[in-house]
């Protein structure tokens, strides 16, 4: 069920009618049942798997969760029997018991992730092997993806961590828990929320309340503004240009730069803005998953903006627990002794670091362009942290430049063509091919087809980029008004400004909505992760 068909809309509206018309407390009932529907219509099948997820992260939190409190009252109850050194082996081996117990929980979560989405990646590889070799090659599995399988395994798999780490305690509901696992406005394309945010929010009652429905539906639309009006009409000239890379080179590689990091800012902000919007018309409150992330001066404030919610999670469950573990630590001091303090101190950083990145290259597919994105974008926050006293020095020496809102801007422009140049390798799908495109921008100087394209030569017509242009300049005037205080409190408390500017965003995504031939609601990009 695409947020973008009627079904969608009829769905959810119905949902925030019976949502206020039962008790309070039977509410997060109705969304776990609405939750389960909406997958159940998502695909056949995929059911199971979400249950398999859900199972297991109930089954094994609640393990860690009992034996933490049995240990708690074990060492209660024998306070004065035990020794000190008694106490500390009592908790190292409940600790043990515990972590096996977690890597269980977690082997299963991802591992049905990896089966599903990896293996024929895996095969791939595999058969790629064995040919070098002259031997035959295995089949390759046709397995379909369950939708939005990657968010919501990385969701729980993130609530298991928390329960380990005591940050949260477990639920005793297995009910309530496959509400947090499968609540459906985010179950898409996230954000990736954690327990202790969201959990609290699902299972208490909530009161109509006229602001957090209106707050909630202004969301939504804009949400489909983006979508329809730009992404998907953008997305003609965006396919265009990828499935005829042999006639669409040097110039038309710069447009699809351009044209793709538009499409994909307004696709995926978009499908963000329904999903925060649905939930707060339910008065629950989402993570964003944006901050202007155009407005970026550098890679790593880049990806502090851009889905924030992946990134804080490969920061905390990823990054910093491999950062500080017994191997990076042994393999820091060893450094230090071979190579120096100041070189053996950054390597094991390094080394986790590339490790994140590939590990977030691989959750956005299963495929090599996906990880030579990762790393891409890893070596470009690595050389700049190398850089970083360069750029201090020039800081220095020219501080009226640096500081003017000229060198912010280039800095910005800089920034997003190096983000949209590594991420043409999701475009392309095939590595030395958008090495080859990427590099004919200089090898084939066809600046002057540029004057063909606003004719339809692309598939859009002048019309299409002066609604595209026109919608952009209009997101990105909203983006700026919103940095300083949310623009629905602005038209709050003025119903007559609210009400024009709501018919005005209503009629221009009817009016300029991608629809009638030629044009396809298609399904979010992030659908596939």
């Amino acid at each position: 069920m695409l947020f973008t068909s009627y079904e969608f809309l009829l769905f959810a509206g119905m949902l925030l009618v019976l949502y206020y018309t039962l008790p309070k407390k039977t509410q997060w009932m109705l969304l776990t049942l609405a939750s389960y529907i909406f997958y159940d219509l998502s695909g056949p099948g995929y059911l199971i798997f979400i249950l398999i997820t859900t199972t297991s992260a109930y089954l094994t939190a609640l393990f860690i969760d009992r034996n933490t409190e049995t240990e708690v009252r074990f060492l209660e109850a024998n306070r004065d029997k035990l020794t000190k050194d008694q106490r500390k082996k009592y908790r190292e081996g409940q600790k043990k018991r515990r972590f096996f117990v977690l890597i269980a929980g977690l082997v299963v979560g991802f591992g049905l992730l990896a089966v599903m989405k990896y293996t024929a990646f895996a095969v791939t590889n595999i058969n790629f092997v064995l040919h070098k070799f002259g031997a035959e090659g295995l089949n390759i599995p046709n397995i379909l993806l369950p939708l939005g399988i990657s968010f919501y395994t990385f969701q729980t798999m993130g609530y298991l961590i928390d329960v380990y780490r005591g940050t949260v305690r477990a639920e005793r509901n297995p009910a309530k828990l496959a509400l947090f696992v499968s609540f459906f406005p985010q179950l898409i394309q996230g954000p990736i929320s954690r327990f202790g945010d969201l959990h609290g929010q699902l299972i208490s009652g909530h009161d109509f309340d006229s602001k957090n429905l209106v707050r909630g539906l202004w969301r939504m639309l804009w949400g489909y503004f983006k979508k329809l009006v730009i992404a998907d009409r953008i997305l003609v000239a965006v396919n265009e240009l990828i499935d005829k890379p042999a006639e669409y080179r040097g110039v038309y590689v710069v447009l699809l730069i351009l044209f793709y990091s538009i499409q994909i800012y307004a696709d995926f902000t978009g499908g963000i803005d329904i999903t925060i919007g649905l939930a707060e018309a339910l008065g629950i409150r989402l993570a964003e998953n944006f901050n202007r992330p155009f407005s970026s001066k550098s890679t790593k404030e880049y990806w502090r903006r851009w889905h924030i919610t992946m990134g804080t999670w490969f920061t905390d469950y990823v990054f910093y627990p491999l950062s500080v573990s017994r191997p990076m630590q042994r393999l820091s001091k060893f450094c230090r002794r071979k190579l120096g303090n100041s070189l053996g101190k950054r390597i094991p950083v390094y080394l986790a670091s590339i490790i994140t990145w590939f590990l977030t290259g691989l959750w956005h597919g299963a495929g090599w362009n996906f990880i030579v994105w990762g790393l891409l974008n890893c070596l470009v926050i690595l050389v700049s942290q190398e850089l970083q006293p360069l750029y201090d020095g020039f800081h220095k020496a020219a501080p009226r430049l640096t500081a003017s809102r000229g060198y912010s801007a280039f800095m910005a422009a800089r920034t997003f063509w190096l983000m949209g140049a590594i991420r043409i390798l999701d475009c392309y799908r095939n590595v030395p091919l958008t090495f080859r495109m990427f590099g004919s921008i200089f090898t084939t100087p066809n600046w002057g087809e540029l004057a063909g394209v606003a004719t339809g030569a692309l598939g859009l017509g002048i019309h299409d980029y002066v609604v595209v242009l026109s919608g952009c300049l209009l997101v990105w005037a909203v983006s700026r008004l919103n940095g300083k205080k949310d623009i629905r409190e602005r038209l709050r408390g003025r119903p007559v400004a609210s009400f024009a500017a709501f018919s005005l965003l209503f009629l221009s995504v009817v009016v300029f909505g991608a629809y009638g031939f030629g044009y396809d609601a298609k399904q979010f990009i992030y659908n596939q992760f």
